[in-house]
């Protein structure tokens, strides 16, 4: 039996029952295949619910890739367009989301089932943060344009969380928060008035002996 056809049956019997099934054993006998098929293709019930999350990632991913516009984008228009393109995806397996995301256990830690998702997310930020720092869109600060993509996980995470809990027409409320929240890390990741006053700073440390001549 195909991986797809194992996943599909997975997503139709968690959210049937509420529950996953009681073995995969059990799972396998409904499905006419051996235990041992089963775990040829998944090696458990959690493998193929990050392997959905995964698999969502990486078309949302190809699918902005593929618009004609894309090389034109800004880093922050390129991660604007993810969030929006992952979100209309995610609706259409929006139970099975939260249903996964809900029997994980509360912790500030990554969730178990994002765990393939994090590195899949933080290449692609890593990506288009290289390209911002090239083009000078966005600015480089040594040791702190390294956490950028951290900061963009974050962010992720709490797009994904307002999503699963609004319930606002056609998630209206979401994609207002995708485009605030976006919009206010990347403004941050931009040079501001503090990188003035550092360069400022690093200048007159640079020519302090400037200083002692004026008698100052």
């Amino acid at each position: 039996m195909p991986a797809e056809q194992i996943k599909k049956a997975y997503i139709d019997y968690v959210l049937t029952h509420g529950e996953p099934p009681k073995s995969v054993y059990n799972f396998a006998k409904k499905l006419k295949i051996s235990e041992a098929d089963f775990y040829k293709i998944h090696g458990s019930f959690q493998a193929i619910e990050k392997a959905v999350w995964e698999d969502l990632t990486l078309t949302a991913l190809a699918e902005i890739r593929e618009q004609e516009v894309w090389a034109q984008y800004s880093s922050r228009e390129k991660m604007l367009s993810f969030f929006f393109s992952y979100l209309e995806l995610l609706k259409t397996q929006r139970s099975f989301i939260i249903y996964t995301l809900k029997k994980q256990p509360r912790r500030l830690a990554t969730p178990d089932v994002l765990s393939g998702v994090r590195p899949i997310f933080e290449n692609f930020a890593e990506e288009i943060i290289n390209e911002g720092l090239e083009n000078k869109e966005l600015a480089d600060r040594k040791f702190f344009s390294r956490r950028y993509k951290d900061a963009l996980w974050v962010q992720f995470g709490f797009i994904i969380n307002f999503w699963i809990n609004d319930d606002s027409s056609d998630f209206e409320k979401t994609d207002e928060a995708i485009e605030k929240g976006v919009n206010v890390t990347f403004d941050l990741f931009q040079r501001s008035p503090i990188d003035n006053l550092f360069e400022y700073g690093k200048f007159l440390v640079r020519n302090g002996k400037f200083k002692e001549k004026m008698g100052f």
